[in-house]
Formats: C-alpha cells, structure tokens, sequence
C-alpha cells in the first residue's frame, strides 16, 4: 500500500480565503491537539477540548470536509477577582478533508471529559464473489 493509499485523512493545508473571513467576536481560537489511529475497519480521531460541552460543540460535514467548532465558558464568577490564571478559554476551530473510502453516514461523535472521540468508519469493500454462468 502507498503512503497515498493509507491516509484516509488529511490535515487541510493552510491557505488564503478567497472571501474575507473575520471573526465577529473577540477572544481567543484554538486548534485542539489530535491522535488519529487506524484499523481495517474505521479511522479514531481524539480531539482535546477541555471545558466543552456537548452542547457547545459543532461538528459539520460538508464537501468532504469536516469541521470542529467549540466555544469554551470561563469558569468565574461574577463576584470573583481573577487573580492568577494559565488557563484560557475561547473557541476551538479544526478541519479535516475526508477521502472516499470514508462512509459519511456512519460517522459517531462522543465527548467525555474533554476528549472528543470520533469514529470514521471506512465504506466496505465489495466482498470476493463467485458468479455463477448459466446456459
């Protein structure tokens, strides 16, 4: 197998919009870390993204590409003075570009203590048959 054939997904090359892209709110974006692991069967991808809630992730799919977004909530409250952090929150923003042998109607999404666990299970292949010829 060529190292074409085994990656079923790609990192979407950094490049410049065609159409002006802003963000319309200020803060800060991040790009979660991720671990992508590979069977006969499916791909794994793992995104770190400590303090989302699934109810604050996006997961889109459109074009081959897929697309991660997250908003992140500061933990303080309102009566609180921050006084010393090294945490920062914001929004997460990834994107992949899917291959073919990727079944898109199978893909599962799970998020457990801020790790997204994605399954991208590879379309099956046409089992070996043996036809039979008739008179």
């Amino acid at each position: 197998m060529t190292d074409a054939e085994s990656k079923e997904i790609k990192v979407r090359e950094k490049k410049e919009l065609t159409t002006p892209a802003e963000q319309t709110r200020p803060g800060l974006v991040f790009t979660p870390d991720v671990d992508i692991y590979e069977t006969d069967k499916e791909i794994k991808l793992l995104a770190d993204m400590p303090g989302v809630n699934p109810d604050d992730l996006t997961i889109d799919l459109k074009d081959d590409v897929l697309t991660l977004t997250a908003d992140t909530c500061d933990a303080k409250a309102d009566a609180e003075e921050e006084v010393y952090t090294e945490y920062n929150t914001g929004k997460y923003y990834r994107q992949f570009t899917l291959s073919e042998v990727i079944d898109q109607e199978k893909i599962d999404a799970k998020l457990k203590d801020g790790v997204l666990w994605l399954s991208l299970p590879k379309v099956e292949k046409a089992a070996p048959r043996k036809i039979t010829v008739t008179t």
